[in-house]
């Protein structure tokens, strides 16, 4: 009869294990965290449900139609900007950051985490959003093409608001960012052009809220999911901003 090896066996796990480990650790303290909830979840829902039958807000024949991709844009905005600025400048205050980055973890590997767990909570997100949506009557253009245009946006939307809310967490104390990251979210939910078409704007203000990425994903998103596809205009503004962003976070983030 062999005898049970029950001796110490150190070492660090796989990185891949590693990984997968500090992402579902940053979801369940997302998912557990009220204000959070409030901004990605709750929020969203509430505006889906009061504005699709609005016509008078959203200046359309179908309200349902407009609405829903522009609380989807919003979604990325609440996930990837305010929460993850949140989240990590309170980590960074705390020391976590430093800490975790001392770690097998490794420095790389606590962001990518976190890029993991943003990916996980949009998909959820997407699910109950876009699900709801389509039960009050949302009808999206029809076609591949459509689907992979809004993924690419997705993407870039993601990768610029995370960079800006990495930058913002990175740069200034948490107390600052806190204020900051829901006054960015509540301006660009009233003002940027996330929300609703560009032309329920004054016509003065159009061309800089085409310019924000607030303002070119939820145009983005309104017209890939009504027409097919998006202009060339939005695509460049976001990948503008994702490259500035994710340039501008790994030169100035300090990590205590």
């Amino acid at each position: 009869m062999s005898r049970l090896d029950l001796s110490p066996a150190p070492g660090a796990a796989a990185p891949w294990r590693r990984l997968l480990t500090q992402a579902a650790m940053e979801l369940r303290l997302t998912l557990r965290n009220g204000e959070q909830l409030l901004l990605t979840l709750v929020i969203p829902i509430l505006l889906l449900l009061a504005g699709s039958r609005s016509d008078r807000l959203v200046g359309a024949d179908r309200p349902i139609d407009t609405l829903a991709p522009g609380v989807l844009a919003l979604a990325i905005l609440s996930t990837s900007f305010t929460s993850l600025a949140i989240a990590t400048a309170f980590e960074r205050r705390y020391g976590v950051l430093k800490r975790l980055g001392a770690t097998p973890l490794s420095r790389g590997g606590l962001l990518g985490g976190k890029v993991l767990a943003v990916v996980a909570l949009q998909i959820v997100q997407f699910l109950v959003l876009g699900g709801l949506a389509l039960a009050l009557g949302w009808r999206p253009a029809d076609g591949a093409t459509a689907w992979l245009w809004w993924l690419l946006l997705s993407v870039l939307g993601t990768v610029a608001f995370g960079g800006l809310g990495l930058l913002l967490a990175g740069t200034v104390r948490a107390e600052a960012t806190l204020a900051l990251a829901n006054l960015v979210y509540v301006l660009l939910l009233v003002g940027g052009g996330v929300l609703l078409p560009l032309d329920r704007y004054p016509e003065s203000l159009r061309g800089v809220l085409a310019a924000l990425p607030s303002g070119a994903l939820g145009e983005g998103l309104r017209d890939t999911f009504m027409t097919g596809s998006p202009g060339t205009v939005v695509v460049v503004v976001l990948a503008a901003w994702a490259a500035v962003a994710a340039v501008a976070a790994g030169r100035w983030f300090r990590w205590e």
